[in-house]
């Protein structure tokens, strides 16, 4: 676990492990009663990382006191049954959700009428946004966590990171708040410092901290007329606060890439700008965290001129790549001191999906002149459909599996609510960020295209599905399904697709979805919402929009709280009225809301084929490369399995070495070979 707390508070790194999750350090999910008295006996809180799930495993040693209390836990099961109801959570509560049969929220128990207004939604999204904003505002500012609950902050270093606050920058520009904009404007400006002796995480920094404040650079100086302050005009001298700010902050996060390999250290100092390995997972960091820095890094390069961030971020895609993994799919751990994986866990859930997310957008960030990132994707795509692929049982709904020790392993028919980014990153992938109808007048338009949308179209419905098939109409942090045995691929012929799902309480298709206790809980996340945003604006078609509503409607029937404290997460969604966590996550501002807003305002607010959008939802422009910006690597010759072609590889090392005159008869080696790329 990577985001420490003050060094002088005994024993911070175990309760960071331990709120992370609840499962062992053989990654298995422990019982719920074990989980339950872990948190009794801890109860420090940090955010919930985007690419962490909560049931997420450590793998360090236990402390003797937690090694006793393991052996003896028998003696606890009274405390623990207890605590299980809810008596002494300090992550679920009993605190009532709003009446909104009472309150401004009347409205979402009327009927719509024939004809949906839209930018009237849009208002309300908006309401919920100030409502939660202003909620942080009262009980936490400057907190890097809010607690609507017990409407009280803490904060994750000794001086705070402005977690909440830069993260939700560009949604207050976006939303047009102009005097909550100057309010945080006001205390970055004279409370934001980075010079801590503070260990971070590396990825969730840079695409929340670094993010955010390159999101409201761009925002702020390309569209003057959103939540315009006089403080950012031209000339003035807070004009460059955002990118001074993420000037300092990435300066300082460089330190995370010097290992001998390249690839970034899990988290880094600071103060000290030292890159620390991971305290779990033997030291490995997490693929997706490793390879989802690229965007931030390469996008401020381009504004300073600066190669040194370039370089350090393009040189992890080699090192990952050189790997030569079969079908472009990667394990999900990789050690920073050698660059090669750990283990062979195979997904698209937690620590593996924005590795896939940022592959597209670095070509589509570079306004398509790096079409290595566009082989990277495709060959990554295609091994998603001939390995990870499969249908459930009885209504066919198609899912993006995995497979925890290998390709050739048993797939594992399980969905973190994480994946369900991956639709809508492929309807993009499709057109470019157009929609169909344009792509195809373009002459951009084939069956690949066709297949691959449909692919999305079917991912979406599942997704959609965890939602409907709760009481709360919100869906769980991890959804299992029923498939055949054995699981039916996409090589055997797709089944006829089922319909869209339909919120009936005796519907077959339900019986195919399978959500566990543990897994039952809801934070706020953004992923479907994400990918119906991108269905709507790539298709066209009004269904996206009113599933989004429908979920925006569970959002605040069931996680607003009663006062002026805001919303928070869920501890379970199959229950009515659902036990409530304490703890408002960032990302509900930065992009759930944001996301929201997005999708029911008009196609024209930042139309999505000028823009590339980070994976905690910071908006970047395109742009083309120069000024010395440009592709540095090359992949090595593969296979027809994109394994790398180790014969050619020893040949180009060989000639490295090889006097002048050898250079011919190694040439002549590899004459007739044929590579596949």
């Amino acid at each position: 676990m990577s985001l420490a707390g003050p060094r002088n508070v005994n024993g911070y790194r175990h309760q960071q492990d331990e709120t992370w999750g609840s499962a062992g350090a053989n990654g298995f999910s422990r019982s719920n009663i074990s989980a339950k008295l872990d948190g009794y006996f801890d109860k420090r809180e940090l955010p919930m990382y985007k690419d962490k799930p909560y049931n997420y495993a450590s793998s360090r040693r236990k402390p003797i006191w937690q090694k006793w209390r393991f052996t003896f836990s028998i003696l606890f099961l009274l405390v623990g049954l207890l605590y299980w109801i809810g008596i002494f959570s300090p992550t679920s509560t009993k605190a009532k959700v709003k009446d909104t049969s009472k309150s401004t929220w009347s409205w979402l128990n009327k009927p719509a009428g024939p004809k949906v207004d839209w930018d009237e939604r849009r208002e309300k999204v908006k309401d919920a946004f100030i409502m939660s904003w202003d909620g942080y505002h009262k009980h936490a500012w400057g907190n890097d966590l809010y607690h609507p609950t017990s409407k009280r902050g803490t904060q994750m270093t000794s001086a705070g990171m402005g977690w909440i606050i830069v993260d939700a920058l560009d949604t207050l520009i976006i939303m047009n708040l102009t005097s909550r904009l100057s309010d945080a404007r006001e205390w970055i400006t004279n409370s934001l410092n980075y010079e801590q002796d503070q260990e971070v995480n590396t990825f969730e920094t840079t695409i929340r901290m670094l993010g955010g404040l390159l999101s409201a650079h761009y925002l702020s100086t390309s569209f003057p007329r959103m939540a315009p302050l006089a403080e950012d005009d031209q000339g003035t001298p807070g004009e460059d606060l955002y990118l001074e700010k993420a000037t300092d902050l990435a300066d300082r996060l460089l330190g995370a890439f010097d290992s001998e390999s390249g690839v970034p250290y899990a988290s880094v100092n600071l103060k000290t700008l030292k890159g620390i390995r991971s305290h779990a997972d033997d030291g490995a960091s997490s693929t997706a965290e490793a390879t989802s820095l690229q965007l931030e890094f390469k996008y401020l390069a381009s504004l300073t001129g600066e190669k040194d961030y370039w370089e350090k971020a393009e040189k992890v895609m080699k090192v990952v790549d050189d790997n030569g993994e079969e079908d472009g799919l990667l394990p999900i751990f990789i050690y920073a001191h050698d660059g090669t994986f750990r283990g062979h866990n195979i997904r698209l859930g937690s620590r593996g999906d924005s590795y896939y997310e940022y592959l597209i957008k670095q070509y589509l960030q570079t306004s398509e002149e790096e079409p290595i990132y566009l082989d990277l994707w495709n060959q990554a795509l295609n091994g998603v459909r001939k390995h990870l692929i499969t249908y459930t049982k009885k209504s066919h709904f198609t899912i993006l599996a995995e497979r925890p020790n290998g390709l050739q392993s048993d797939l594992q028919p399980k969905m973190d609510h994480l994946v369900c980014f991956m639709p809508g990153t492929i309807a993009l992938a499709a057109t470019g960020g157009t929609t169909v109808a344009e792509a195809k007048k373009a002459g951009n338009w084939g069956k690949k295209q066709q297949a691959d949308l449909d692919l999305a179209i079917e991912l979406t419905k599942t997704c959609w599905g965890m939602y409907k098939t709760t009481a709360t109409g919100l869906a769980p942090e991890i959804t299992f399904f029923e498939i055949d045995n054995p699981p039916r691929s996409e090589a055997d012929g797709p089944p006829i697709p089922p319909a869209d799902p339909v919120p009936d309480a005796s519907a077959e298709w339900k019986d195919d979805y399978v959500i566990k206790n543990q897994d039952a809980h809801n934070l706020q996340r953004p992923e479907t919402v994400e990918t119906l945003f991108y269905m709507w604006r790539i298709t066209g078609e009004e269904k996206y929009r009113e599933w989004g509503w429908e979920m925006f409607r569970s959002f605040v029937n069931y996680t607003q709280l009663e006062g002026d404290a805001g919303f928070t997460s869920v501890a379970n969604v199959l229950e009515v009225p659902p036990r409530l966590r304490d703890n408002m996550e960032s990302f509900w501002l930065a992009e759930t809301l944001k996301y929201f807003y997005f999708l029911f305002s008009p196609t024209d607010l930042l139309p999505l084929e000028s823009i590339v959008i980070n994976t905690e939802a910071h908006i970047f422009p395109r742009f083309k490369l120069g000024r010395g910006l440009t592709t540095g690597w090359e992949r090595k010759p593969r296979d027809q399995h994109g394994k790398i072609i180790v014969k050619e590889a020893v040949v180009e090392e060989k000639k490295k070495d090889a006097p002048e005159e050898g250079v011919k008869d190694l040439v002549g080696e590899k004459k007739g070979d044929k590579r596949s790329r």
